[in-house]
């Protein structure tokens, strides 16, 4: 059984993929709406990764005998200016992730919960993944600049993304 204070913080970060789904949601509406459809298809799969954290969470918070309880989901961001400002936006929340994930293995350590730290170390290699992912889309983007041509290549080259299921949630 988890500690209070580990379930808790568990049962907030799963709160947070959750919402980290609705605002990778709410960037893949605001580009289809703009008309660069390939940046809204690889938010959308952005949000099927983030939901797919969601429940490997909720399944570690089951195997380890805790009750899942949901909580109110904010929304999200849906206003952008630019699509720059969307994977700006983007890599920031993708910053506070990785904080949030920090904090519980932080707290894994402290309680000597081993199981849970050997756990949350695949969301901390995930992170780094992910920023360095954001960061070298906006490379990309700063490259192109506003030029509307390469813009529209770069939109066909980002909608080839495929969503891959993560192994934790193979037999799910």
């Amino acid at each position: 059984m988890l500690s209070t204070a580990m379930q808790a913080a568990l049962l907030k970060q799963l709160n947070h993929e959750f919402f980290s789904s609705y605002v990778y949601l709410a960037m893949a509406a605001w580009c289809e709406d703009k008309g660069v459809r390939g940046f809204g298809r690889w938010m959308r799969i952005q949000a099927q990764e983030e939901m797919a954290h969601a429940m490997i969470i909720y399944r570690y918070l089951g195997d380890r005998d805790c009750r899942v309880i949901l909580d109110t989901i904010q929304k999200p961001e849906a206003d952008f200016g630019s699509i720059m400002e969307v994977f700006r936006a983007a890599l920031e929340h993708e910053r506070q992730v990785s904080r949030s994930f920090a904090s519980i293995a932080a707290l894994a350590q402290d309680e000597r919960d081993f199981a849970t730290g050997n756990f949350v170390q695949f969301f901390i290699d995930e992170q780094v993944e992910e920023e360095a992912s954001f960061r070298d889309l906006i490379d990309q983007l700063k490259l192109v600049g506003d030029h509307g041509h390469a813009i529209f290549m770069l939109d066909r080259e980002f909608g080839q993304r495929q969503f891959v299921l993560p192994a934790q949630l193979q037999n799910f």
